[in-house]
């Protein structure tokens, strides 16, 4: 497989992964700002935890690209076009934003086993690093979220 192919796989994986963290990044400010009732507090700081994550994911994975001679999704319109994750509807109930969230991540984590695969057939180490990393951060995340819908 030439080079081109291999960036433009890696690609590929890299801007899925940042058109669904900005869509996600936007609908947890979304949740965080309209969460409301018993567990305010909690799903308050959780969503801003997530959020600030999300930040340095995009970051990272845009850099990560721009290494390998890659060029990251920049704009709303493309985020959209490359993203699994649906916007938020503005209507949800705090369960429905956390089983969203909980879906969201589900989502990711799929789609991070499958590029990491993609990287490891590159032989990009560092690549495959990375989203192994944010894997495991989600997979705790979407567990604990589990846990709290009581799934």
């Amino acid at each position: 497989m030439s080079q081109t192919t291999a960036t433009q796989n890696l690609t590929d994986v890299l801007n899925k992964q940042i058109s669904n963290w900005s869509v996600l990044y936007i609908k947890l400010h979304n949740y965080h700002w309209f969460v409301s009732g018993e567990n305010f507090y909690e799903l308050h700081e959780k969503y801003e935890e997530f959020y600030t994550a999300a930040a340095e994911y995009i970051d990272d994975l845009a850099e990560r690209l721009l290494a390998i001679n890659g060029k990251p999704v920049a704009t709303m319109r493309d985020f959209l076009q490359h993203a699994t994750i649906t916007e938020a509807t503005g209507n949800e109930t705090p369960k429905q934003m956390v089983e969203t969230i909980y879906n969201d991540f589900q989502t990711i984590i799929e789609e991070l086993k499958q590029g990491i695969g993609v990287a490891e057939n590159h032989k990009d180490e560092p690549t495959a690093d990375m989203l192994i990393d944010i894997r495991g951060n989600i997979e705790k995340h979407a567990w604990m979220l589990k846990a709290f819908l009581n799934k």
